[in-house]
């Protein structure tokens, strides 16, 4: 007599895996690196009777036998159970073979990891030389319910419609990955493309008859991050670069301010070390959510701790929002001399416990896209680096060049 038969160790992989299996499903890869990373406890669970993928719904979509678990993961092709959950846009979901079968062997692929903008529409016309034109959408993570790709399939689809014998496929690669990892990315490409590629922006690998095209990088949505000490400037600059944006652009911006914030959506909160994070990480998951809607959310806490300022910039990437990290240099001796509320005196009298920059520390950002030191400039002078900045990355029109962004 035999018992009953044993169910795979079952498994719901990060959003990133799941695409990497996505890949291999469509045979956009070829099998090589491990296809699903797994914890200690999984490999010795999948190494008895396997391991069963499933998508965030639940779906069974791929089996690994034990035999193919090893300490780094789930290695080669799995048995496929079935497609994952429907995504936006599935239709667009296309493998390379249904791809090369229907696009002429001419065809000019673009390669679209960021939002089109006019300039890229005109060189696309400029450089198609009458050929057909596949724009290849990198749509991942395509099972996260915060993927930019849905933004890059619509604009794509708008920029479609105006380009004769022009087509959108979407590919299960997240942009980020690609721009790590040019290897993977030229393969993946180079599944899809029939003919030559053309790349938006500068770009750093090449594929035969590849053509590179200039543009701004930079998606609908942004998150600008003020932090440095309580007096060094952080709200001022932010407001000033939120008028700015208002009057010579005109898209709406959320100002998201430590005190204003601690009053409503932080009410309750110490400033104990936790309490502080927690609250930087209220102001980030709101910031990215307007970010994710294609809003501009700017931030000016003091955000003293690196992994939660590094938390938010996550939180924004993985909404499909731009991250943009100011640090507000100015010493804390000039800090203290503005004072206005006299909480430096009262934190150096010991009244204030946990004050950053007296008896907290403060953890100076490494990768802060902008350092200003209002000690040294204007408050206009600030405020016009990072509106340069801002245009630079795309986020804001320049006013001599109104036809910059769509």
């Amino acid at each position: 007599m035999t018992g009953p038969a044993t169910r795979p160790h079952q498994l719901c992989p990060p959003f990133d895996q799941l695409d990497a299996l996505e890949r291999l499903r469509v045979m956009a890869t070829i099998p090589g690196r491990a296809a699903v990373t797994l914890d200690p406890a999984s490999v010795a669970a999948a190494k008895v009777d396997g391991l069963e993928i499933v998508d965030p719904e639940g779906v069974p979509i791929a089996r690994f036998a034990a035999d193919q678990i090893t300490e780094g993961g789930a290695h080669g092709l799995p048995e496929w159970l079935g497609s994952p959950s429907p995504r936006p846009y599935e239709r667009l979901y296309l493998s390379p073979a249904q791809v090369r079968s229907s696009v002429s062997d001419d065809a000019l692929t673009v390669v679209v990891d960021r939002r089109l903008l006019r300039k890229d529409v005109a060189e696309i016309r400029a450089i198609r030389a009458g050929r057909p034109v596949l724009l290849l959408v990198l749509c991942g993570p395509t099972m996260s319910p915060y993927t930019r790709g849905v933004k890059l399939l619509r604009r794509s689809i708008e920029v479609a419609k105006g380009l004769p014998d022009a087509r959108v496929v979407a590919a299960p690669l997240d942009p980020r990955i690609a721009a790590a990892d040019p290897e993977l990315q030229d393969e993946v490409v180079s599944a899809y493309a029939p003919g030559a590629v053309a790349w938006l922006d500068e770009h750093t690998t090449s594929l035969p008859g590849t053509q590179t095209m200039q543009g701004t990088g930079g998606s609908g949505g942004l998150v600008l991050f003020f932090t440095g000490l309580s007096g060094s400037g952080k709200s001022t600059v932010a407001r000033a670069v939120r008028e700015t944006i208002l009057e010579e652009d005109g898209r709406p911006v959320s100002i998201l301010d430590g005190d204003i914030v601690r009053r409503h959506l932080s009410a309750g909160l110490s400033f104990s070390p936790q309490d502080r994070e927690t609250n930087i990480r209220r102001i980030g998951w709101v910031a990215a959510e307007i970010a994710y809607h294609g809003g501009i959310a700017i931030c000016s806490p003091i955000a003293p701790y690196d992994s939660t300022r590094q938390a938010v910039r996550a939180m924004t990437a993985d909404r499909g929002g731009d991250f943009v990290l100011v640090h507000v240099s100015t010493p804390v001796n000039e800090c203290a001399r503005r004072d206005r509320k006299g909480l430096y005196a009262k934190a150096q009298a010991g009244e204030i416990t946990d004050f950053t920059g007296v008896s907290a520390p403060y953890e100076a950002p490494h990768d802060a896209e902008l350092n200003l030191d209002t000690s040294a400039m204007s408050v206009e002078e600030a405020r016009d680096q990072v509106v340069t900045l801002l245009r630079e990355r795309g986020h804001i029109s320049d006013p001599h060049q109104p036809d910059w962004m769509i």
